[in-house]
């Protein structure tokens, strides 16, 4: 490779390390004024789609068949909601602004329109139903009014969940904060799979039997049963937004 050309990124059999200097953006059917950046999809090997959408301003966001998480990284824009598949009495139009995100169920007919560039996640999955069990309503949250929660009695490792604790749910979506220093108490393997993207911080993530350097903009994909670890090194924290499929026992 020329001296000229470097990249961070790395793909190996069960993670995937996509870093800035490697994104390729691209259009996608449903997005006016704006690309996308794929970093997980079933040509991988995940079983959800993760994109990092860049939409310029007065661009849209169309609805898709599949349910959907929405988390602003960037600028302000407008989510208008489908009345008839939405909570009665509650409010149609939402301002997002960052850290604000949006659960839109399976078929939520919803337009979002960027005010300002606006950078956002999309997270997508399709739905696997529970029996006897109804799909979950779209609602709208914000990120930052949500309490943090000790991991395992840490109080410099933090969790706030953007999804209710509820079966209905067959994925869960949190974010992450370490305080300088905070590292997870274990090595874990298991077997939910996951997609990451480094909001703040940086510091040294375990994947399989190899140690990379991870720093903000990074996007992590982890296979099932993929060995992972992470510690805060950088002089202010460190904060990721997570994805793992949840809430359903393994298909045979």
């Amino acid at each position: 490779m020329p001296q000229s050309v470097t990249t961070r990124s790395v793909l190996t059999a069960t993670h995937l390390l996509h870093t800035p200097e490697s994104f390729v953006r691209t259009p996608m059917p449903g997005l006016v004024n704006g690309l996308a950046i794929v970093h997980a999809c079933p040509a991988l090997g995940a079983a959800f789609l993760w994109l990092t959408l860049e939409i310029e301003p007065g661009g849209t966001l169309a609805h898709g068949a599949q349910q959907r998480l929405l988390y602003v990284l960037e600028g302000e824009a407008t989510l208008k909601l489908d009345a008839e598949n939405y909570t009665e009495g509650a409010p149609q139009t939402h301002l997002l602004k960052p850290n604000a995100y949006a659960y839109l169920a399976p078929g939520e007919a919803a337009i979002l329109t960027a005010h300002t560039a606006v950078r956002l996640v999309l997270i997508e999955k399709a739905y696997e139903p529970l029996p006897g069990m109804d799909a979950p309503a779209t609602f709208v949250g914000d990120e930052e009014s949500i309490p943090g929660a000790a991991i395992n009695g840490d109080p410099d490792l933090t969790v706030r969940a953007l999804l209710p604790p509820d079966f209905a749910f067959d994925f869960a979506v949190n974010t992450m904060t370490y305080a300088p220093g905070a590292a997870l108490s274990q090595v874990e393997v298991h077997y939910m799979e996951h997609g990451l993207l480094m909001l703040a911080g940086s510091g040294p993530y375990l994947l399989g039997d190899t140690t990379y350097d991870a720093h903000a903009g990074d996007f992590i994909w982890m296979k099932a049963f993929c060995p992972q670890w992470f510690q805060a090194t950088s002089p202010t924290p460190a904060k990721y937004l997570i994805y793992k499929n949840f809430n359903r026992t393994p298909a045979l």
